[in-house]
């Protein structure tokens, strides 16, 4: 299971950081990553990290903004996201795949959403 948390109301310009547990199975040869959902919208990518931290990907719209990382010893990944914008709210799921490019395109693992929610 894949248990995200740390999302909340803030307003932009502001700071969150997102974690995202692994319980019950290990993630630590997976690479891991975020997606998030805005009403009426489909999900997108976020961000993703390879299984030892080494590489990271984002979406445009969040490059130079959020910053991924994983801690393979504490089994979780957090996504700290900066310079919060409106258009960052959405609810953020957590995921997980083999590898980073199969798990932008659609990973095998989800986690539960936490709502992030940044006003102007």
């Amino acid at each position: 299971q894949l248990q995200a948390s740390g999302g909340g109301l803030v307003q932009a310009g502001g700071s969150l950081r997102l974690s995202c547990a692994a319980t019950g199975r290990t993630f630590s040869s997976a690479a891991m990553g975020w997606f998030r959902q805005a009403p009426g919208k489909e999900r997108e990518f976020v961000a993703a990290v390879n299984w030892n931290g080494g590489r990271t990907y984002y979406a445009d719209s969040v490059k130079g903004r959020f910053t991924i990382s994983r801690d393979n010893a504490k089994n979780t990944v957090y996504l700290q996201m900066n310079n919060l914008k409106p258009d960052d709210t959405a609810v953020y799921y957590c995921a997980a795949d083999s590898t980073a490019l199969i798990l932008t395109a659609g990973p095998a693992y989800w986690g539960q959403g936490t709502q992030v929610t940044v006003s102007s």
